[in-house]
């Protein structure tokens, strides 16, 4: 499995230095600031397998950017390694209560680094294997909820997180017509400055990403939206 990385955080120099050494490890790396932009690597690309959130001397903005990570369902189980400059037991504790599932004081030594991403990523594997989610299969598209990865025939999908949560919602209600209101509740948990305008979009990217499978997800003039096995072009 190609694994995804995203680096968070303000310090360039370090997350660089991360980035290179990352890349030489076969990994896929992308870095981006706190706030709107990791926000919009997370929910407009496809969501990577592990994030580095780097806390710079305000540890407050990270930790509250991690507990928001942790309240959205699209980014609930996304291993977060935590890089801070608290080497404190109460800054580790603090770390953990937001939601981190590692901690590692600066300064730290790069292979330490590498070996604890390397463990985090092992427990994805693992627990990827085990879980039991069900691969959706309909026609020529295959989605398999597990390693949050989606078909059409042989070729994967590029998705983004909400793209990939709201296709599978439609395929699990095959045949039952979902209102935007109802895909706002349980796709997007009714986030502020959401709207069902927000729902016609995603849905329009959404079919432009599906080939040939676009015509299962199927438009209820005045009412929402419906997955069919059958096609319509």
């Amino acid at each position: 499995m190609d694994f995804r990385i995203l680096l968070v955080g303000h310090d360039s120099s370090l997350l660089n230095t991360l980035l290179i050494s990352l890349q030489m490890e076969g990994y896929q790396v992308a870095i981006a600031k706190p706030g709107l932009s990791a926000a919009s690597r997370l929910f407009n690309e496809p969501i990577p397998q592990l994030l580095v959130l780097e806390l710079g001397s305000n540890n407050e903005s990270g930790l509250e950017f991690c507990r928001r990570i942790r309240e959205h369902a699209a980014t609930s189980l996304l291993p977060v390694m935590m890089l801070a400059e608290n080497s404190s037991e109460q800054g580790r504790i603090r770390g953990f209560e937001a939601g981190t599932d590692d901690y590692l004081a600066k300064p730290f030594n790069l292979r330490e680094f590498k070996l604890r991403v390397r463990a985090v990523l092992r427990r994805v594997n693992h627990q990827l294997a085990h879980r039991e989610e069900p691969v959706l299969l309909v026609g020529e598209l295959r989605l398999d909820q597990s390693a949050h990865r989606a078909w059409v025939d042989d070729i994967e999908l590029e998705l983004t997180a909400l793209e990939f949560k709201l296709l599978a919602t439609l395929m699990e209600r095959q045949g039952l017509v979902q209102s935007r209101q109802q895909l706002l509740q349980d796709v997007w948990q009714y986030n502020a400055g959401v709207t069902t305008r927000t729902v016609d979009t995603h849905v329009r990217r959404l079919r432009s990403k599906l080939l040939t499978a676009r015509g299962h997800v199927q438009t209820v003039r005045g009412v929402g939206y419906r997955f069919q096995a059958q096609t319509t072009h």
